[in-house]
């Protein structure tokens, strides 16, 4: 924690002496560095702006973003970049009111009203995890969008090209998903995950989640809490459970056999290429790394497993 506040100093020192740096680029002909904090992010910035900007990413795909400590590096991202994009809403943590001082979240402009809300410590906080709703990831990539056009006014109509194609496909998107679940019966459709990050999922296809941890896969899953999740699933005749590819699939072992005490017998999907993706998009080459091939693996092992 010590050496957390002692790097967010010295970001706040060096964003200062970066702020009167950026015109040397344009003169020289060099790309603008763009740093973003999520490989959503990275998928966004790359699909609307591809080879036009130098990017960077911060916390590595694959990685648990609410176990993610900033590193040294991590300043030299953010104070050389001509742009930086975050997420907002929390989910970054610590990293936030470091990330404000110079960056923009893609979720400036979100309506209060279509933010979810969810308990953590008896606390309501807001739900990070919007992405799981396609129409406000729209909105977060067109915001996006708007930022790289400043960045590169030159390069306006390619980025308006591309956005304009890319909400098309998000659009499809969200139709297919929606096609896809549907083939579940409703008396099966129910999602039990490790920690709480479907709950805009849930919304948008009108699927129940439940999860036996709160946002944050930083903490303990409560004995209470794998209890209740069991009787939950025994109660609805659950078919299967799944492991999330940035959680330990541990914990769903744990509730199988919570469930198998109570004489119920629930399927763990989990493995390579058979854990959901919540906070992170997969790996590069990998399924699953980029936002709709993630978003379609994920609709797809859901269906499977549960039609």
């Amino acid at each position: 924690m010590k050496k957390f506040l002692v790097i967010c100093l010295a970001l706040a020192m060096l964003l200062v002496a970066a702020c009167g740096n950026t015109g040397d680029k344009e003169s020289s002909g060099e790309k603008k560095k763009v740093t973003v904090t999520t490989s959503f992010l990275y998928d966004m910035v790359e699909t609307l702006a591809g080879d036009d900007v130098d990017l960077n990413l911060i916390i590595p795909a694959g990685e648990d973003p609410h176990l993610y400590v900033a590193k040294a590096e991590d300043l030299r991202k953010i104070q050389d970049a001509d742009l930086v994009l975050y997420h907002g809403l929390h989910f970054e943590g610590k990293m936030q009111d470091a990330l404000k001082s110079k960056g923009y979240a893609v979720t400036e402009t979100f309506d209060r009203g279509k933010i979810g809300t969810m308990e953590e410590d008896g606390n309501v906080i807001q739900d990070p995890h919007f992405w799981f709703d396609v129409e406000l990831y729209k909105e977060a990539t067109a915001n996006a969008a708007k930022q790289l056009e400043a960045l590169l006014p030159e390069k306006k109509e390619k980025i308006e090209k591309n956005l304009e194609a890319y909400l098309q496909e998000l659009t499809k998107l969200d139709e297919e998903n929606r096609k896809m679940l549907e083939q579940i019966p409703e008396d099966h459709r129910y999602l039990i995950t490790p920690h709480d990050a479907f709950n805009y999922f849930s919304r948008r296809y009108n699927i129940p989640v439940k999860a036996p941890q709160g946002v944050s896969t930083d903490s303990e899953v409560a004995n209470k809490d794998v209890q209740d999740t069991a009787d939950f699933i025994v109660e609805h005749r659950v078919k299967a459970i799944f492991a999330e590819s940035t959680t330990d699939p541990a914990r769903m072992e744990k509730l199988r056999e919570a469930c198998a005490a109570k004489g119920f017998d629930v399927k763990v999907v989990k493995g390579e290429n058979e854990q959901l993706f919540s906070d992170s998009l997969a790996p590069k080459g990998e399924d699953g790394d980029t936002y709709i091939s993630m978003y379609k693996h994920n609709v797809r092992l859901i269906t499977e497993n549960l039609r």
